[in-house]
């Protein structure tokens, strides 16, 4: 569906407890919405990789597996790019994880975007039994696998955390050198993996473009560092957009006012980021149910002008 949009739209569907304007959707709520957005022409559609929330003072909320909906969603679109945001890499040994994705891949006809990050809700690390010590490291490692399997078909690594032994990739997705990777980090230490190794960059949660300019100095500082080009590594980021209609979304961070946009408005302020240089834009909408998305079809018509 070729557009004039100045960059990709993505929405995040409710896949979490009481998510979809207050209500718990159901997988035939997902795949509904997930067609529906399909059709207005958002460019992507995204789901979480957590197990459990659990915060201090809040009801506990709970998703649906995140690899188990994306298979699904392969199977019912046909044009939308799919991924998960982020899938945490301590969750699964990572070579399992690159046969998961490359499969996922296979379904969708090569649409799957594979972001990847090192969890960082401890709750649920200790609720479902996985460490939390040393995560960047574990994730350095755990990545390292994940490239060269998707990459080149191969792996064959000793690491403290994490080993493979001649192991293979067979058979091979859609693209032989596998989906697209980007990682999800704001620290330096993963930046610098992201800008060895890594598509594209992610970074989460935003309001305002204004937002980015700090960031976007690490990232490219990051990239020259390791003397790559910036310009090479795509940038995307998490945005939270307000509607009129707006229900009141569950927040893991400090709760704030309610920023509703108009159609011209929210139009505006993805312009604005697409202006300070990122290319995808992966949308929590308030609300996230099926009149919302219908809503927000104006603001895409708009981006598209």
């Amino acid at each position: 569906m070729p557009t004039n949009r100045p960059l990709k739209v993505g929405l995040i569907l409710p896949d979490t407890e009481r998510e979809m304007g207050g209500a718990t959707a159901r997988w035939s709520d997902l795949a509904a919405m997930a067609r529906q957005a399909e059709g207005l022409g958002f460019d992507s559609l995204w789901v979480a990789d957590h197990l459990i929330y659990r915060f201090a003072g809040k009801e506990q909320q709970g998703p649906w597996e995140c690899w188990s909906n994306l298979a699904a969603l392969a199977a019912i679109t046909t044009r939308v790019e799919l991924g998960p945001l982020v899938a945490c890499t301590s969750y699964r040994n990572p070579a399992l994880q690159a046969k998961i994705a490359d499969t996922v891949d296979e379904i969708s006809g090569g649409r799957l975007i594979l972001a990847l990050g090192a969890g960082w809700h401890e709750p649920e690390f200790t609720a479902y039994g996985y460490p939390f010590d040393h995560r960047a490291s574990r994730f350095e490692e755990g990545f390292r696998i994940v490239h060269d399997l998707l990459r080149i078909g191969h792996a064959d690594y000793q690491g403290q955390y994490s080993s493979v032994t001649d192991c293979e990739l067979r058979p091979r997705g859609p693209r032989p050198a596998g989906p697209p990777l980007m990682i999800g980090t704001n620290g330096k230490r993963l930046l610098r993996l992201t800008a060895q190794y890594a598509d594209a960059w992610n970074t989460t949660w935003l309001r305002d473009p204004g937002e980015i300019a700090p960031l976007r100095t690490a990232v490219d500082s990051a990239c020259i560092a390791v003397a790559r080009d910036p310009a090479t590594l795509a940038r995307t980021a998490c945005v939270f957009l307000d509607l009129p209609t707006y229900t009141g979304r569950w927040s893991w961070s400090t709760p704030q006012p309610p920023d509703p946009h108009q159609p011209e408005e929210a139009a505006d302020l993805l312009r604005g980021f697409a202006r300070e240089g990122i290319s995808h834009v992966m949308l929590w909408l308030d609300p996230c149910t099926p009149a919302g998305i219908d809503a927000f079809a104006e603001t895409l018509a708009l981006l598209d002008s």
